[in-house]
C-alpha cells in the first residue's frame, strides 16, 4: 500500500497598506541620520503646537458667541418684560384723557360734587397703575420745545415767554421705562411783533 505524500506549501499574501505604510515608515525611520530625525521630531511639533492654537481660537470663538448669545436673550427678555403692557398702556391713555376732561369741566360746575370725587378718585388709581409699571406723564408746560418728545401743533406770539417754549399743552404726552409712550401735543412760543416803530414815530414827533 502506497503512503500518502503530504505536500507543505508556504502561502504568502500580501500585506494591508496600514502594514506596508508602517514597514516603509520603520524602515525610513532606520535610514534617518540623528539631524534628520530631530528635524522630523520638531516639524511635527510645531505642526502640533499650530494645530492646538487653532483649537484654542476656534474655543475661544465659541465661548465668545456664547456670551454675546446669553448677553442678547437676556436683554430681550429684560425689554420683553418692561414693555409687554406696553400695547395696552397706549389703549388706556384715551381714558385717562376723558378722565381728566371731566375733573376740569366738573370742577368749573361746582366744587363739591359727588360724581367729580368718584371720577377723579378713579383718575387717581389708574394713574398709580401707570406709576406701578414705570409710566410716567412728560413734563411740558414751561418747559424749552424738545421734539424727541413734544408735539408741536401751533405757534404763538408771547412777551412772556423764551422763543421756542411750551406756552399750553393740549394733550398729556407719556413714556414707559425710557420709550416714548405718546408725544406731548403743545403750543410753542415764537417772538412778539415789534413794538419799536411806533416808540421811533413818536420820538421823531417829538
Amino acid at each position: 500500500m502506497q503512503e500518502n505524500s503530504k505536500v507543505k506549501v508556504d502561502v504568502k499574501t500580501d500585506p494591508s497598506p496600514e502594514e506596508a505604510a508602517e514597514e516603509k515608515s520603520v524602515e525610513a525611520a532606520a535610514e534617518e541620520t540623528p539631524e534628520e530625525t530631530e528635524k522630523g521630531l520638531e516639524k511635527k511639533l510645531e505642526e502640533a503646537e499650530e494645530e492646538a492654537k487653532l483649537a484654542q481660537d476656534r474655543y475661544l470663538r465659541a465661548q465668545a458667541d456664547l456670551e454675546n448669545f446669553k448677553k442678547r436673550t437676556r436683554r430681550e427678555v429684560d425689554d420683553f418684560r418692561k414693555y409687554a403692557n406696553e400695547t395696552l398702556i397706549k389703549e388706556l391713555l384715551s381714558v385717562v384723557d376723558n378722565l381728566e376732561r371731566a375733573v376740569e369741566s366738573s370742577k368749573e360746575a361746582s366744587e363739591h360734587n359727588q360724581l367729580l370725587e368718584g371720577v377723579d378718585l378713579t383718575l387717581k388709581e389708574i394713574l398709580k397703575i401707570f406709576e406701578k409699571f414705570n409710566v410716567k406723564p412728560i413734563e411740558a408746560l414751561e418747559k424749552e420745545f424738545d421734539p424727541a418728545v413734544h408735539q408741536a401743533v401751533l405757534q404763538e406770539a408771547s412777551e412772556h415767554h423764551a422763543e421756542n417754549t411750551v406756552v399750553r399743552e393740549f394733550q398729556k404726552g407719556y413714556t414707559i421705562h425710557d420709550r416714548l409712550l405718546r408725544p406731548a401735543m403743545v403750543v410753542v412760543s415764537k417772538m412778539a411783533e415789534s413794538q419799536g416803530d411806533g416808540n421811533g414815530t413818536q420820538n421823531e414827533d417829538q
